[in-house]
């Protein structure tokens, strides 16, 4: 999809990676935040994500987030393997 596997490799350390702009740094961290059970989308991140999405491209984003979300949970409730999509 057009993602070079050196940003795919980087994903991990996103945050310090000059391989990601401002955008994608802000739409991973909120990726993390929703995720993350130890964290929450504050109104600082809100804010910012809101800056780079417009309300449609924030909807597209949370709804792909969560549904990422449920799947995984569902997956490995279910002990689905990995389609081994990525190595």
């Amino acid at each position: 999809m057009g993602v070079s596997d050196e940003k795919i490799l980087a994903l991990e350390d996103y945050a310090e990676s000059p391989l990601y702009d401002e955008r994608e740094k802000a739409a991973l961290e909120y990726a993390d935040a929703m995720t993350l059970s130890d964290r929450d989308v504050d109104d600082e991140l809100f804010a910012r994500v809101r800056g780079y999405f417009d309300d449609e491209a924030l909807v597209e984003l949370t709804a792909t987030i969560a549904w990422e979300n449920s799947s995984s949970k569902f997956n490995r409730a279910l002990r689905v393997p990995s389609q081994g999509l990525w190595d």
